[in-house]
């Protein structure tokens, strides 16, 4: 039988290399991850550097952090869906700790977002710096969209109301379950769309017209929780405290979120 090193000792650092990847591969852990897509860019920036430094492997799935489509989160959950990870709105992820879907004690804050406004690419952009700017650049256009997740419900609930146009703009507005208002806009489907400022920019397609002005806004959290019931829970926890270092808050600001511990303003 041929000897494979010919009786000779295999070198100290080649067993060194070989005994280490055979302990990361030991150690390393699949994450499943489910993430809305307010954190969506930031995530697809992190991700592969989290695994490069941890030798995790993560799986991503993305859904609204509410909703009856059957991608958001909470209907993910209840169909017991296999998930680690939930990356969403803090108050939605809330909803899910007080129901025992989520850990109490393995939850964090990763970053803030504020609404913003886009149009196709090329065409004109209103001028939305104040309240009434804002008021006159909705009521004059032929067609909005927002989103069926936090920033519509809040702009259709809330917003709309308090301007006192809720009626007026009623027949144009266009509620976009499940999908980036950004794309609505792109084909042409919506004049203006409306959506947190990360899930505009990304979108190819649309220019970007501005953020809401400050008497217009809801800051919304995006927050990171183990869900209960992990079977990865020290691999998950790790990926969240990631998410929420400071390592992390360069790629998060070019996104157009604020980052957990900077300041709105």
């Amino acid at each position: 039988m041929r000897r494979l090193y010919s009786g000779r000792r295999i070198p100290y650092w080649i067993m060194a290399a070989l005994l280490g990847l055979l302990f990361s591969l030991a150690i390393a852990d699949e994450i499943h991850v489910v993430s809305s897509g307010g954190f969506a860019a930031a995530y697809r920036a992190l991700a592969p550097d989290f695994e490069r430094q941890t030798g995790h492997r993560l799986d991503i799935a993305w859904g609204p952090s509410m909703g009856e489509t059957p991608q958001a989160i909470p209907k993910r959950l209840s169909r017991g869906e296999n998930i680690d990870v939930v990356i969403m709105v803090g108050d939605s992820l809330d909803q899910l700790i007080k129901q025992g879907k989520v850990q109490d004690a393995d939850h964090q804050l990763l970053a803030r977002s504020r609404i913003g406004m886009a149009v196709k690419a090329g065409a004109p952009k209103p001028d939305i710096a104040t309240l009434e700017e804002l008021k006159q650049a909705l009521l004059t256009a032929r067609s909005i969209a927002y989103s069926d997740s936090a920033s519509g419900v809040f702009l259709s609930t809330v917003l709309f109301p308090r301007l006192g146009i809720a009626e007026q703009i009623k027949e144009k507005s266009l509620m976009v379950p499940a999908e980036p208002v950004g794309q609505v806009v792109a084909r042409g489907e919506a004049e203006i769309g409306l959506q947190q400022v990360s899930e505009l920019l990304p979108v190819a397609g649309i220019d970007f017209a501005g953020v809401l002005p400050d008497e217009a806004q809801q800051i919304t959290p995006f927050s990171a929780g183990v869900v209960a019931g992990s079977r990865e829970t020290t691999a998950a926890k790790a990926l969240i405290d990631y998410l929420a270092s400071p390592a992390a808050a360069p790629q998060i600001r070019q996104t157009g979120l604020v980052p957990a511990h900077d300041n709105l303003h």
